[in-house]
């Protein structure tokens, strides 16, 4: 049985370097945000917000982060495809899921009481 599928990984080693800069890049802005609490909340959000496009610019330069810019890209042009329910159907939908539940516990809980009249009450004599 042969498996064709195969698992991507970096493999260059730039693309390597590129990706463990943009992490390295992301965790400083956090920490920058975090550690730097005398500065007024503007100046931490910029430092936050710059290590975030740093690490998402990085990303993006690398094999890695333009194979997964295209899937995402791909999935948002699929989303705008899907037909998506109207309220009406999303409301009756709601209401059957609803209504099975209603009624599955109904039974579930008969079936519990069966079981424990049969096993304590016939069984064990206990009742």
């Amino acid at each position: 049985m042969s498996n064709s599928s195969q698992v991507e990984t970096v493999s260059n080693s730039g693309d390597k370097v590129k990706v463990v800069l943009a992490i390295v890049m992301l965790i400083a802005g956090i920490f920058a945000y975090s550690f730097f609490t005398d500065y007024n909340i503007y100046a931490r959000l910029g430092m936050f917000v710059a290590g975030l496009v740093l690490a998402v610019a990085l990303f993006a330069m690398s094999e890695t982060g333009k194979r997964a810019f295209g899937f995402a890209t791909g999935s948002y042009n699929e989303m705008k495809r899907v037909v998506w329910p109207t309220r009406k159907e999303t409301i009756q939908m709601t209401g059957i899921v609803f209504a099975f539940v209603s009624v599955m516990a109904i039974l579930l809980w008969v079936i519990d009481k069966l079981i424990t009249w049969i096993v304590y009450g016939v069984v064990l004599g206990w009742n």
